[in-house]
């Protein structure tokens, strides 16, 4: 028997050993002018303003610039563009600073920067809202655009400036011109880096080099703000077949960052002399799942909440994190440790409550409609989600149908508006930073305004109106309120199940030094050294 085992162990390295040579073959040596990083999924939905995927985001950031920036103190700072408001605050006007260039080299113009707001408003979720609220856009002159709005409001500078998830990145008009219903299929940007077509590979490799043309501006970085100064020739982002593979790969000096560590390898990588293991993102993340409204079974309320009340947190955050200094138990939409922290509805979201959930089925005549579950396979922060979910709802009576995929493949399903039978889904779950998920705007997963919604397309004409509230309120105390209402109603209707919250490990060899801590994975400001 020990020999067998041995024997099974030898097999097993040898396997890891195939892997990692396999994942590595196409990919250059790691090289002090380029940082070789393993991201959290392979790349393959390239529009920023299509997706909300998290790696559809950073690929944003990689390539794109935005007009305005947020920095660590949660302030809108000046980014491409500095701005004035008039006395009344109607009327704001944007002047682009010099130097600003396309990747290809034609110079960065007003009428860029409008359309690329026009075709962001029309699919972000504070965008929509923005727009009700503008007046008109005009172009002053190449450099200088007006913003005029039919009311003040804080929503115009928070929406250009916002973090994520569907940041307003600005392209050059020719591409932003394309339909907001169709992905661009050409990648120009003005960015720090540059992507490389050429060396793409769906899925499997992304390659980006510097930027000579950018020029940061003078401010210290600070998120998404101030200088990205960018200090390395290249940056290469590789895909790689299981989870062990970048920590070898890692361990072995043949990476440099690996964006996400499963919390089950922590171990392997926290005592190395040439690692440094760092939560980069201080605020953390909270996960949830989402329900499609819009067909069978979970068009019902009912269905909705039993499916609520029969997953528990603590489940979930066990076999997601494991280690409770990394994760806790919130009920709370916007946040626990957020200004609009609410707890109501944690009797449904944070204890499992199966006798719950069984009577809220009979009392809504569920008739065995099969629940169809995205499960993607290859991110460890999301794996685990909807195994539990799964086990949850067939103990309170759910017929449960897994459907196992790639993250990138459940990101492009997530806008199918199919029934399940026809090929579409039922629950998929996922994260969301809490840097940017404390309000009603910059949370994606509230807004409800049906097929115009997020995925999900949840239509309840009352949280919109309560959100327009919100972007009309004068002060703190009367937002309060409205979001204390907007966590009633998001609970009670299922707009969007909290799951708890948790931090995120990254891990990187020390050649690197000066990586930014950000909410979102940034590749400027870092430095690497050849020892």
């Amino acid at each position: 028997m020990m020999h067998k085992a041995k024997q099974l162990t030898a097999l097993k390295n040898m396997a890891l050993g195939m892997a990692l040579a396999a994942a590595l073959s196409c990919v250059p040596a790691v090289q002090a002018q380029t940082v070789t990083a393993v991201m959290q999924s392979g790349l393959r939905v390239m529009d920023p303003v299509i997706s909300t995927a998290f790696m559809t985001r950073d690929h944003g950031y990689m390539i794109y610039d935005t007009l305005l920036g947020t920095d660590s103190s949660f302030k809108i700072q000046p980014q491409m563009a500095d701005w004035k408001a008039s006395a009344d605050g109607k009327t704001y006007t944007f002047t682009l600073r010099e130097g600003l260039k396309w990747h290809d080299g034609a110079p960065v113009t007003s009428e860029d920067c409008v359309a690329s707001i026009k075709r962001w408003a029309e699919k972000d979720s504070t965008g929509q809202v923005l727009m009700t609220m503008v007046a008109d856009i005009k172009v002053i002159d190449s450099k200088v655009f007006e913003i005029n709005l039919k009311e003040p409001t804080t929503l115009l500078l928070a929406g250009l400036g916002k973090l994520s998830s569907r940041p307003a990145f600005m392209m050059p008009k020719r591409i932003a011109e394309t339909p907001s219903s169709k992905p661009i299929t050409e990648y120009i940007g003005s960015g720090p880096f540059k992507f490389v077509q050429s060396e793409f590979r769906p899925g499997l490799r992304v390659v980006y080099e510097r930027n000579n043309d950018y020029v940061p501006r003078s401010e210290p970085a600070s998120w998404t703000a101030g200088g990205k100064v960018v200090n390395v020739e290249r940056v290469q982002w590789v895909a790689m077949p299981d989870q062990m593979t970048p920590i070898n790969a890692l361990m072995n000096d043949e990476i440099d960052f690996i964006q996400q560590v499963p919390f089950d390898l922590l171990p392997m990588v926290q005592d190395q002399e040439n690692i440094k293991v760092e939560v980069l993102d201080k605020l953390g993340a909270w996960t949830y799942f989402r329900f499609n409204h819009l067909h069978a079974p979970f068009n019902n309320r009912l269905i909705r909440q039993a499916a609520m009340y029969a997953v528990g947190q603590e489940n979930v955050l066990k076999a997601l994190v494991g280690n409770p200094e990394y994760y806790k138990p919130c009920a709370a939409v916007f946040g626990c440790g957020n200004p609009y922290e609410n707890d109501y509805g944690k009797e449904m979201v944070v204890p499992a409550n199966i006798e719950k959930a069984k009577a809220l089925l009979k009392q809504a005549n569920y008739d065995g409609t099969p629940v169809v579950i995205l499960q993607p396979t290859d991110i460890a922060m999301l794996s685990a989600q909807p195994v539990v979910i799964g086990d949850a709802l067939r103990k309170a009576g759910f017929k449960v149908d897994m459907k196992t995929m790639d993250w990138q493949t459940v990101a492009t399903q997530q806008s199918n508006q199919k029934s399940p039978a026809e090929g579409g889904w039922s629950i998929f779950s996922t994260y969301s930073i809490l840097a940017t998920s404390g309000d009603p705007f910059g949370n994606t997963t509230i807004a409800s305004n049906g097929k115009k919604a997020w995925a999900g397309w949840p239509d309840v004409p009352q949280i919109e109106s309560l959100r327009l509230e919100f972007a009309r309120a004068k002060d703190d105390a009367e937002r309060k309120k409205i979001t204390a209402q907007l966590q009633k109603l998001v609970i009670d209707e299922g707009v969007v199940a909290p799951l708890g919250q948790f931090l995120i490990p990254a891990a990187y060899s020390t050649k690197l030094s000066d990586v930014l801590p950000s909410p979102v994975t940034v590749f400027w400001n870092l430095k690497k050294s050849d020892k």
